[in-house]
């Protein structure tokens, strides 16, 4: 299997194929880093961790109220923070000011990820639904910052359209659909949820979105439309060595937290 550790940088991000992208089959990615009691979820101490493990990292991220790039999870910083304001709603200074579930651990910027993995491992980086923000821009913001990575990546959303945008964009980074088994009520509800479910469910946009990757929920395996899938398939999310185990029947690879998966 392919090594990514000991601290090598790797070329510049535009020399890529798709055919070097064998991370996302082969090393297991540690979802919002290699968190824990002690480290919270996408915070720089869980991503040192993850990349000091040998793991790949996924994690996820918004553009802010003022253009800075935000590693977050929740559309709302009630969980993780206590604050009640949206993470979209603030500036990256504001941001940096709250403390993650109480430790001493505030939120990254998108370049202090960068940063701190330094291309030691390979990172799966989730786009999160934004408002009021077309896909173009979102994706030109995005990929202004990651341009200059040594470092290998891969980008995925639930929101196609941020998927086929940003592969037209930069057509030699793989790019996947996340997608899952979930109903309606798990994407906002009424008749826009009931129809954002419809589509990703069966991956019925593949064809116009063309992604390299899909991500589904496991709890949905195995499902007819994702095993027919010709890309890249991984599970999310494994909290277990007995659901890696079954789950590993029908994907490629694996999105896990909560244990150390198989290296």
């Amino acid at each position: 299997m392919k090594k990514w550790g000991g601290g090598v940088a790797f070329p510049p991000q535009w020399v890529y194929t798709i055919s070097m992208n064998h991370f996302l089959k082969d090393l297991p990615v540690a979802h919002r880093g290699l968190h824990d009691d002690t480290r919270p979820e996408n915070s720089l101490s869980a991503y040192e961790a993850a990349a000091a493990a040998g793991y790949a990292i996924e994690t996820d991220i918004y553009i802010v109220k003022d253009g800075e790039i935000a590693v977050f999870h929740d559309e709302t910083l009630e969980r993780m923070t206590g604050d009640k304001r949206t993470v979209e709603e603030c500036t990256m200074s504001e941001l940096k000011a709250l403390k993650l579930k109480k430790s001493n651990e505030t939120i990254p910027s998108l370049k202090e990820l960068l940063a701190c993995v330094n291309g030691r491992v390979p990172l799966l980086i989730e786009i999160k639904n934004m408002t009021e923000k077309k896909p173009k821009e979102i994706v030109q913001r995005i990929a202004e910052v990651l341009d200059g990575y040594r470092g290998e990546y891969a980008i995925q959303s639930f929101n196609p359209w941020y998927v086929r945008a940003y592969k037209r964009l930069r057509p030699q980074v793989m790019c996947g659909l996340l997608a899952s088994a979930s109903t309606g009520k798990d994407f906002g509800g009424g008749i826009k949820g009931a129809v954002t479910s419809w589509f990703l469910r069966d991956l019925r946009l593949k064809f116009t979105v063309k992604p390299d990757f899909v991500s589904y929920g496991l709890w949905g395996l195995p499902r007819p439309s994702v095993q027919k899938f010709k890309g890249i398939k991984l599970a999310w999310t494994v909290r277990s060595p007995e659901e890696e185990a079954q789950t590993r029947k029908y994907v490629d690879n694996i999105i896990f937290e909560g244990y150390l998966a198989k290296l």
